[in-house]
This record gives C-alpha cells, sequence and structure tokens, in this order.
C-alpha cells in the first residue's frame, strides 16, 4: 500500500475553499454596492445619471481586468 506525503490533494481542497469563499464575498460585497447605488438613485434622483457614468466605467474596468487575468494565466 503506497500513501501520498506529499498532501497535494488537502491543499487543492483547501485553496478550492478559499477560492470559492473569495468568490462569495464578491458577490456580496458587490450586490450591496448595487444595493447603495439603487437607494441612492431612488432617494437622490438628481444622482442617477453620475451613478449611471460610474457604474459604466467600472463594469468597463472589470471586463478590462477580466482580460488581463486571462491573459496573466495562460
Amino acid at each position: 500500500m503506497t500513501t501520498d506525503t506529499d498532501g497535494t490533494p488537502h491543499q487543492d481542497r483547501e485553496r478550492h475553499e478559499l477560492c470559492l469563499v473569495l468568490l462569495l464575498l464578491t458577490v456580496v460585497v458587490g450586490l450591496l454596492i448595487t444595493a447603495a447605488a439603487i437607494y441612492v438613485a431612488r432617494m437622490h434622483p438628481a444622482l442617477a445619471e453620475p451613478l449611471g457614468v460610474g457604474a459604466a466605467v467600472l463594469s468597463a474596468l472589470a471586463g478590462v481586468a477580466g482580460v488581463i487575468g486571462r491573459a496573466l494565466r495562460r
């Protein structure tokens, strides 16, 4: 019987769990920011246009960061 003393399956599982936790945390923070932007836009209609511009810029930055991250992983 052979045993693996390297421990790589355990490290992979921990890394997978860490990635899942970070993903869920990112989703929660994104939802909180979205809810705050919606609240501000409804309570202060004059800020709706600047919030829209800010959201467009942030989504463009997220897209660029995704492309750069994918390019770096290759």
